[in-house]
């Protein structure tokens, strides 16, 4: 799986649990944020999205927590397209301090018009971008 986007977060104290570790939690928020600048990456902010007539809402999600962050960590959240339909995402993503392998999860995103809360595909436009990212095995 090729890593198409990463950004760097810090742990801060207000996403950590009395002994300094990193709430569970939280990693979900981590990974969200990943998404969201790999969304704005291709031109896609989710306000314009919204009002586009497109949201994305998660179906599910599987995370395997292997070592906990901590206070004040640097922190990388890798992201990469595991699959892709008309209307939803498969995202691979890890969350990684230095080379060490925290966080490692799949999210699968539906694509839903926001008021009615129904699955739609995706534009045209946002597909084929991310199609293009998936490179020659999907």
């Amino acid at each position: 799986m090729e890593i198409i986007s990463t950004i760097p977060t810090r742990v801060y104290y207000e996403d950590t649990d009395a002994a300094g570790i990193v709430y569970y939690a939280n990693y979900l928020r981590f990974i969200e944020r990943g998404r969201t600048e790999l969304l704005r990456a291709l031109g896609h902010d989710q306000n314009a999205l919204m009002k586009e007539g497109i949201a994305f809402a998660v179906r599910s999600v599987s995370a395997e927590f292997l070592k906990p962050a901590r206070l004040d960590d640097l922190l990388t959240v890798e992201t990469a397209i595991a699959a892709l339909g008309r209307a939803q995402v498969t995202f691979v993503q890890r969350i990684l301090r230095d080379r060490e392998l925290l966080l490692d999860a799949k999210i699968r995103v539906a694509c839903i018009d926001p008021v009615r809360g129904r699955p739609i595909p995706m534009s045209r436009i946002l597909h084929e971008q991310l199609s293009a990212l998936t490179g020659p095995s999907q």
